[in-house]
């Protein structure tokens, strides 16, 4: 251990409680809580927490822990944790590794600057052949129990041990087709508790050794590979395209697990208390039913917009709303935040300042400056790097009078319109730019490995994946055309080709993404830049020192379901 991370007598060095105390939480070796010492995610767990609002109790290993190798290993060591653990248990009355009352946890990264999905988080730790009877005591309900361990078999596998993905998703599908079904939601607990057996016989086969049964183990080697991704291809890369300094390391936080997968009155979702692409003052939410996040985050699934969540817990539906308000008011901007919603119970499991498009930036800001939320001085510092030829919207048009006719339809998660060379991989994408070449990166899955190719790339096409998920965060972050969700299409990777419908494309074919409406052309498509006047003109007396609220009134956050 180094020197400078020797715990004292009373407390580890850098160990942060969320939402439950401990009567020697007194000392923590002068560092005090801040987003630079136990990371944003944490420390806004933190601030969410002291808000009143529903977060389950955490604690947080802090970046300190990052710092070096030596540091990082004595982070999974008994001592550092063990006093956090013990806070979580009196929190709860639960107890981590116990055979009648199991606590269960989750194991996320969290730097002091936003990351989206750069990081690695495991769900469910702690459960294993000895506490799996105790969770079913407790939960009454044996297709979450088999659900939750056969994600936790998957997730460690893949995190952990190296496992690739394809191991469990070749179990999976064999299964699904043997019971001829298309989704995981669909099995029983029988057909689960099968799947979680094969998911355990691949593991060994794979990993060389079986599944770890010792939660103490699996808590070792869940923070050991969180501290460890920091170091991971796709985090370096966002580090470098954005200079973060890679010396600020990540913290770990360590949370109470809630379960979105505990039926149909539970889910898991993303929202942004305001859309990310217009700044239109409105809920955007995607939700998955009978779901845990990393369904959502993940780019692995295709989630739905808020109507059905409205519908079925409308109570919900009202408290994401209320609680969309109390987090623009504390934070003093928009927020992206993801909650769970168990037997349909809310809670929050993070919040950070969302990635949005020029126009939202412009308008969000303008809005809550408008609205007292902000000075016009802190408006004007968040538009400064804003060109006034940026709040534009570009649109398709049929440059012969006939009408357009799309190939399919997806979710928008990015607006703007992107014609390029479909691209399947970074290989392709990379030399086609550096051919001067236009691309389209055309992908199964939205996710964050394919950051590099992101960035040469005017657009983002997946066949799976939510608005919210962190790859499609991302592709908004940088300002590119994304698409997910085309459940239209069709992938031959190893023949290079797209389907869809009865027209097979070819990587380097030409294709348009229509970001405002989700439409998918093929070829080049006629585009049509038009400025948004009304929003120039607020940013440009903003500038002058005048009052940027006219002509425009600011609209109260809408909660209704249709809206």
């Amino acid at each position: 251990m180094s020197a400078q991370l020797q715990p004292s007598p009373a407390w580890p060095q850098a160990l942060y409680l969320i939402g439950c105390t401990a009567p020697e939480a007194e000392q923590t070796g002068g560092l005090a809580a801040s987003a630079q010492s136990m990371g944003f995610k944490a420390y806004n767990l933190l601030r969410m927490a002291e808000l009143g609002l529903p977060v389950p109790p955490a604690f947080a290993i802090g970046t300190a822990y990052c710092r070096d190798a030596a540091a990082s290993a004595s982070a999974a060591e008994h001592g550092i944790w063990r006093p956090g653990l013990d806070a979580l248990e009196r929190a709860t009355g639960l107890r981590f590794g116990c055979a009648r009352e199991p606590l269960l946890l989750s194991v996320r990264s969290g730097a002091p600057v936003s990351m989206p999905g750069m990081m690695e988080t495991l769900l469910n730790i702690g459960l294993c052949e000895a506490t799996l009877p105790g969770f079913l005591r407790q939960t009454g309900n044996p297709r979450l129990v088999w659900d939750t361990y056969r994600r936790l078999v998957a997730s460690y596998g893949e995190v952990v041990a190296g496992v690739p993905a394809a191991v469990f998703e070749a179990q999976s599908s064999a299964l699904l087709e043997e019971r001829a079904v298309g989704d995981e939601r669909e099995l029983d607990f029988a057909e689960l508790r099968t799947l979680t057996r094969r998911y355990l016989d691949a593991y060994a086969a794979a990993a060389g050794v079986p599944f770890p049964q010792q939660p103490e183990a699996q808590l070792r080697g869940a923070i050991g590979a969180v501290f460890a991704s920091w170091q991971s291809a796709k985090a370096c890369e966002y580090r470098r395209q954005r200079q973060i300094p890679d010396a600020i390391g990540t913290a770990v936080t360590v949370q109470t697990m809630v379960y979105g997968n505990a039926g149909g009155r539970s889910g898991s979702g993303v929202g942004f208390t305001r859309d990310p692409v217009s700044g239109e003052p409105k809920l955007w939410i995607d939700f998955l039913f009978n779901a845990q996040g990393e369904d959502v985050v993940s780019g692995r699934r295709s989630a739905f917009g808020h109507d059905e969540l409205a519908a079925v817990m409308p109570s919900v539906w009202q408290a994401l709303g209320e609680t969309a308000a109390t987090l623009e008011q504390a934070f003093g901007d928009m927020q992206d935040f993801e909650f769970t919603v168990q037997d349909g119970r809310l809670y929050l499991l993070q919040t950070r300042n969302g990635k949005c498009s020029a126009q939202a930036l412009a308008r969000i800001a303008l809005d809550l400056c408008d609205a007292g939320v902000i000075t016009p001085e802190q408006a004007r510092e968040r538009t400064a790097a804003l060109s006034l030829n940026e709040l534009v919207s570009t649109g398709t048009a049929a440059a012969d009078g006939q009408p357009l006719r799309p190939l399919a339809h997806a979710a928008s998660a990015s607006s703007g319109v992107a014609v390029g060379e479909i691209a399947f991989d970074e290989a392709a994408a990379r030399a086609r730019h550096a051919a001067g070449a236009p691309v389209l990166l055309v992908r199964r899955d939205a996710e964050t490995g394919d950051i590099a190719a992101l960035e040469l790339a005017a657009g983002l096409l997946t066949q799976r994946g939510a608005r919210t998920s962190h790859a499609a965060v991302v592709a908004r972050q940088l300002g590119k055309v994304c698409l997910v969700g085309c459940a239209e299409m069709a992938l031959d990777e190893e023949a290079r080709t797209l389907s869809i419908g009865e027209l097979t494309l070819r990587e380097g074919d030409l294709l348009t993404l229509d970001g405002n409406d989700g439409a998918i052309y093929a070829g080049a498509v006629h585009t049509l830049v038009l400025p948004l006047a009304d929003l120039q003109q607020r940013l440009t007396r903003l500038r002058a020192g005048a009052d940027a609220s006219q002509p425009a009134q600011v609209a109260e956050l809408a909660v209704d379901a249709a809206a």
